[in-house]
């Protein structure tokens, strides 16, 4: 079956940076949508950065925008976060997920197919 398998949280001083990536199996890469989600402790999922099947269209959540970056690699069938200027309330775990048909900007999380497990970030202040 599909996999998403996330790699390079861990523990970082705020102001520090992280890049996260996620490999992609099983699945023809370039057809799908990718996306960034986090959820810490007692909140809900939310909406982190997403971008198109090509690269070419990329959407950011307000609160991170101007400090992480999401690219992707066709040809290695992975996906990127570069998260700069890190705070404590980036604090989470994070999980990328694919979408297919019925993906429209990426924003919501019922609008992907597939998920990884998620890695964690730790931010300290």
């Amino acid at each position: 079956q599909v996999q998403l398998v996330e790699s390079g949280g861990g523990l970082v001083q705020a102001g520090g940076s992280l890049r996260l990536s996620c490999a992609a199996s099983r699945l023809t890469f370039s057809r799908y949508g990718m996306g960034w989600f986090r959820q810490a402790p007692g909140k809900e999922r939310e909406f982190v950065a997403a971008i198109s099947w090509s690269g070419g269209t990329t959407y950011y959540a307000d609160s991170v925008k101007g400090r992480f970056i999401i690219s992707r690699d066709n040809a290695k069938n992975t996906v990127h976060l570069q998260m700069n200027s890190l705070k404590p309330e980036d604090t989470a775990a994070y999980y990328c997920a694919a979408g297919g048909s019925r993906l429209r900007r990426g924003t919501y999380a019922a609008e992907y197919d597939y998920w990884g497990q998620g890695t964690q970030v730790t931010v300290s202040s």
